[in-house]
């Protein structure tokens, strides 16, 4: 069976995309005009509401503008302050829907990838630059897309915050797939978004690491030999099918069906779990670094 090639995320959005973002953006800043006018209807100011509801100035204001998601707990907490009448907890209905909706509005270059992600048996990670896309915290996520150069629009980087959480669904699947992720030293070092993002993301990485069925390793700096220099990659056994590869580079994506280049990258995947940390081990790496700042 032959490789399939395909384009990587460049930044652009294409114009069957746009018009998805369109709906979603238009959905998010229907929510934000509601939350806003119950927040003037009881009297508040952005700041005593964001105190009121135990988030950020700052995070209320975004959110007022359809810029950021509220997730069911701030929805829960307007409720509650806002006196909506059960409106803000039906919204958070709709917002599930829109994240199911999100499932298919990744980039074009990477919805094939996607939906053999959704239905996989087996997925091993190598990440040497960034978390997992599956292991990453929404904020963490937003903090990357936020980075994304050339810039992306506030509009792009929502959607896409969505569709990444909607992919994590497949961890909770059951019967649980088998998943193993090896990250490198360095990206548990590198503060993405700021050290309170990190932190929180430090912490999922333990969570999930001490869930029954979820390997996360560690390779560590100090390694004098390393199978991964080659660059990050994925294996992944969709339902049904063999055993395929997965790359991603800067502006190209490849998805690997040759069963040759799936053994090497299978051999070289064995080798990185012997040189990184055990997972115990790991974890007790991930906490020290916690405890470091």
């Amino acid at each position: 069976m032959a490789e399939v090639q395909g384009g990587g995320d460049s930044g652009d959005v294409r114009p069957e995309l746009e018009e998805d973002l369109s709906e979603v953006s238009d959905f998010l800043k229907a929510i934000g005009k509601q939350i806003k006018l119950l927040r003037e209807r009881a009297g508040l100011t952005q700041k005593e509401f964001a105190k009121q509801v135990g988030y950020t100035e700052s995070l209320i204001g975004a959110v007022e503008q359809g810029k950021r998601t509220p997730q069911r707990e701030l929805l829960e907490a307007s409720e509650r302050v806002l006196d909506a009448g059960g409106l803000l907890i039906v919204t958070s209905d709709d917002i599930e829907s829109a994240k199911a909706k999100a499932r298919v509005r990744h980039p074009e270059w990477f919805r094939g990838y996607a939906k053999l992600e959704a239905k996989a048996e087996d997925l091993h990670d190598w990440s040497l630059w960034d978390v997992p896309g599956l292991l990453q915290t929404e904020a963490h996520a937003r903090a990357v897309y936020e980075m994304r150069q050339p810039l992306l629009s506030e509009e792009t980087i929502e959607i896409r915050v969505m569709a990444r959480m909607a992919r994590q669904e497949v961890l909770t699947k059951w019967p649980r797939a088998m998943f193993s992720w090896v990250i490198d030293e360095s990206v548990l070092r590198r503060p993405m978004g700021g050290w309170d993002v990190h932190a929180a993301q430090l912490r999922h990485l333990i969570e999930v690491g001490s869930t029954r069925g979820m390997v996360v390793q560690v390779m560590p700096l100090d390694r004098t030999e390393h199978a991964g220099m080659g660059g990050p990659f994925i294996l992944i056994t969709p339902k049904g099918q063999s055993q395929m590869g997965y790359i991603e580079v800067q502006t190209s994506s490849r998805l690997i069906t040759g069963q040759s280049e799936v053994r090497i990258l299978n051999a070289r995947y064995s080798t990185l779990r012997s040189q990184a940390h055990t997972p115990p081990e790991s974890l007790k790496l991930i906490e020290k670094i916690l405890g470091e700042r």
